[in-house]
């Protein structure tokens, strides 16, 4: 492999560990004088507007159909609009760490539905492993906050965390059945274009248009929404799509693990999160419950293949 190639490879993985990473952290500053949901409808809309002009006009991809966009709007409601949307909503009242940790969930939940859903194989033991670990990791990071008498973080925000997760679970699971242009940037964008445009209304029907006050909105926030909108969306989503045509799933895949350690670290240094006992068990515990279901999964494939 030559060194132009090590180049992009480095960049790609750092886009999906680290600047996905930060992501959370960059939502969490973006809410503190920005509306959540018209914010982030606008982050997506523009990003996938920006990827689809890319994927038609420079890479000269042909013109989606009827079918193309009916499937990138379907996608886009369960991954933006539910995924991305419940996390913001999230994010007012759990710190930026543990939702990326509750949000790390996501293939936990693709191995039950592609069970109970999809009606595909039973779970192994290995991967029932995985799954209560998981689960248990969970429950640990969020119990112990829901008894105490000094919660800060609300109920309805660890709802809205777990149902992002699952979310985005059916959305990927859909993007795998649904027709799509061959075209991974294409693709993207319109899912995002979609999906922006139903955050941004979503964001109206809440009232957020008068919460709209330029005047009132600080220089972090700006600068955070610029930041997701060029690193977290456009580098971001296309590092993932390069990655996965070159170096395959599995090793992309990792990146769900990661993502939560580099919120945490991220939320500390910068943000003043609190690191508990507790919490660092739970990390460790959905990390590795990541980690048993997405090698376990691998290997089990490579074996059918054969």
């Amino acid at each position: 492999m030559d060194m132009k190639n090590k180049f992009k490879i480095i960049a790609a993985f750092f886009g999906i560990y680290v600047i996905w990473g930060s992501t959370y952290l960059a939502i969490r500053f973006t809410l503190e004088t920005l509306p959540p949901l018209l914010t982030a409808g606008l982050r997506f809309f523009i990003a996938g507007l920006i990827l689809y002009v890319f994927a038609r006009f420079r890479m000269n991809d042909p013109k989606p159909n009827g079918t193309h966009w009916r499937s990138a709007t379907i996608i886009g409601g369960f991954l933006i609009l539910g995924g991305n949307g419940n996390v913001v909503l999230a994010e007012r009242s759990v710190p930026s760490g543990v939702a990326a940790l509750i949000v790390a969930t996501i293939p936990i939940w693709m191995v039950l539905l592609e069970w109970l859903w999809l009606r595909k194989r039973r779970p192994a033991p290995a991967t029932w492993v995985g799954l209560v670990l998981g689960f248990g990791g969970v429950a640990l990071l969020i119990v112990p906050d829901l008894l105490s008498k000094a919660a800060q973080m609300r109920p309805t925000g660890f709802i809205g965390l777990l149902a992002a997760a699952l979310l985005w679970a059916v959305g990927s699971l859909q993007a795998r059945r649904l027709e799509l242009p061959s075209s991974g940037v294409l693709a993207t964008g319109m899912q995002m274009t979609a999906g922006g445009a139903m955050l941004f209304v979503a964001g109206m029907m809440r009232g957020e248009l008068s919460m709209f006050h330029p005047a009132g909105f600080s220089e972090r926030s700006v600068a955070a929404f610029i930041y997701l909108v060029l690193f977290g969306s456009l580098w971001g989503f296309t590092a993932y799509i390069w990655l996965l045509k070159n170096v395959g799933a599995v090793k992309v895949s990792t990146y769900a693990f990661v993502n939560p350690v580099v919120a945490i670290l991220l939320g500390c240094l910068f943000a003043a999160e609190k690191i508990s006992g507790h919490m660092i068990c739970a990390a460790i515990m959905v990390v590795a419950a990541v980690g048993i279901i997405t090698f376990y999964k691998d290997r089990t494939a490579k074996q059918g293949a054969l």
